[in-house]
């Protein structure tokens, strides 16, 4: 996958046919899930290099669809997605391929993962985006089910970037809440349909995507959890500085790119001077802390100070 190309151009007409920033989430997004968004029998998801990409980034954005964070793939969809793509391009990483997934609650939820595949064009991108169910429902207890990201990143995925230039991707989860902390066997059964298998825990799940990935959870710090110190406990005791703290979730895609840019030593003002004054502080606000910390090389060998 990912052997189209980006196109700014492409992307404003696209948006502009499609009416996107006038329509409703229902009107834009699947109505249900969509087969080719399925995790069972998951196989693998493949971000390759090509002539066109010939140095592909795997990028995994994991989207919570529960409650009132269904307002971020519609935010991405309808104006957001060209500033993703074109931050992180313009500023020097020319070949991501994102794959966009979503995470509910599998305790509760009928679709509690979705995944599309990497892409870097921008029909297919609007495409997998677009594809994705938002259920809305979420189990109302301060949890859901980010760790399958983490499954699907360490145990589904194999991407170039790290298999030939030993250089870890990067992995998003977006949301409010907690994860759970395991999963059980019958659960791995339904939902991926593992013939056989033992339980998982959220800390060995966590440290399997780590091996291919720069991982990172932002936190949409708004309404029932915004500084709410059980949540953050969670993740900082997870994540450590890689936890972002984000107090606007129009900033997320701007955030991502940021991030990404940073890290591939661009001085973080640099980026920011291209967005609106609002922007810029919400973004720089919510990496200060990551951006002034490290990252763990592909090696794992040592870390990388930024």
């Amino acid at each position: 996958m990912g052997y189209s190309s980006w196109s700014d151009d492409a992307y404003t007409n696209l948006t502009s046919s499609k009416g996107y920033a006038s329509k409703s989430a229902d009107a834009i997004f699947s109505r249900s899930m969509s087969s080719d968004m399925t995790p069972v029998n998951l196989g693998i998801r493949e971000a390759r290099d090509s002539d066109a990409h010939p140095a592909s980034l795997a990028v995994m954005v994991w989207l919570d669809v529960t409650g009132s964070m269904g307002r971020i793939p519609h935010a991405i969809a309808q104006e957001k997605l060209g500033a993703l793509m074109n931050t992180i391009i313009d500023n020097g990483v020319e070949h991501p391929q994102i794959l966009f997934g979503a995470i509910g609650d599998h305790h509760s939820d009928r679709s509690p993962l979705q995944l599309g595949q990497f892409e870097a064009g921008t029909e297919e991108l609007d495409k997998w985006l677009t594809s994705v169910f938002i259920e809305g429902n979420g189990g109302g207890q301060n949890r859901e089910s980010y760790l399958l990201s983490w499954l699907v990143a360490g145990r589904h995925t194999s991407i170039d970037c790290f298999e030939k230039r030993n250089e870890k991707g990067f992995l998003f989860t977006i949301g409010d809440e907690k994860s759970w902390d395991k999963l059980d066997v019958d659960t791995l059964k339904e939902l991926l349909g593992y013939a056989q298998g033992e339980e998982l825990n959220d800390k060995q799940l966590l440290e399997e995507a780590q091996r291919l990935y720069n991982v990172y959870h932002i936190h949409i710090n708004e309404a029932s959890y915004r500084d709410d110190p059980d949540v953050l406990g969670y993740w900082r005791d997870m994540l450590g500085e890689r936890l972002i703290v984000l107090d606007d979730y129009n900033a997320v895609c701007e955030t991502i790119a940021t991030l990404i840019a940073v890290q591939h030593g661009v001085d973080i003002a640099d980026v920011t001077s291209k967005f609106d004054a609002k922007t810029a502080g919400l973004v720089t606000t919510a990496l200060a802390t990551v951006v002034k910390g490290s990252i763990v090389s592909a090696n794992d060998d040592g870390v990388i100070k930024l």
